[in-house]
């Protein structure tokens, strides 16, 4: 017998997935600049047409909350984490966009390991995403999930910090210092954003697994 309850459950997972996966895409744009910049303007093209797509599944998302009476968790929960994707590709576009603004040049170690980090922590956060379906049988494979993207941020925090005391040392000419410092504040921001949206697949799961 066909279950609407389950299909509407399922909908809202699905369309996590999906925002999850454009916000994974996005990350391996930016993580293409950084290894080649000679693709910068095409990359930030590519990302404004996946940031239209992004807040289309938030709209999307936001609507069915609208029109739905009974949501398989918290209100706000959902809420919250569709909002927190669709920022994440947008702290993504803002980045590529200062990188071509800023004619920021090809990014050096620490700027291609952020963009590698970012790449994980987004696959976890697809990974997460995926067993939300039957949160209680995934539960422990969940919030190990939660936990590696944790980590992954930390691992962030440690270049940032390496990166920021790099450029004050060894950068001369202050306007190279300034847009590099800029451009490492955003991918910190969208770091942080992964362990946002990591924290919140966990407090899903306490409080319905």
């Amino acid at each position: 017998m066909f279950n609407f309850k389950n299909r509407e459950k399922d909908d809202y997972y699905d369309l996590f997935v999906k925002s999850a996966t454009y916000f994974n895409k996005g990350t391996l744009m930016l993580d293409a600049v950084m290894m080649d910049y000679s693709t910068a303007e095409k990359e930030v093209k590519k990302i404004i047409d996946l940031e239209h797509k992004a807040d289309r599944v938030n709209d999307e998302i936001i609507d069915k909350l609208n029109r739905t009476f009974i949501t398989p968790i918290d209100r706000e929960d959902i809420y919250s984490i569709a909002n927190a994707l669709d920022d994440g590709v947008d702290e993504l576009q803002g980045t590529m966009q200062r990188i071509v603004m800023y004619k920021a040049g090809k990014g050096g170690e620490g700027a291609v390991s952020m963009t590698k980090l970012l790449i994980r922590a987004t696959k976890e956060i697809i990974h997460g995403f995926s067993l939300l379906k039957e949160i209680r049988k995934n539960r422990d494979e969940i919030l190990d999930t939660t936990y590696k993207i944790s980590k992954i941020e930390s691992e962030g925090d440690n270049v940032y910090r390496r990166e920021i005391a790099s450029l004050f040392e060894n950068v001369t000419d202050p306007i190279e210092l300034i847009k590099w410092k800029d451009i490492f504040e955003h991918l910190e921001e969208t770091m942080d954003r992964c362990e946002k949206i990591g924290d919140l697949i966990r407090g899903v799961v306490m409080k319905y697994a």
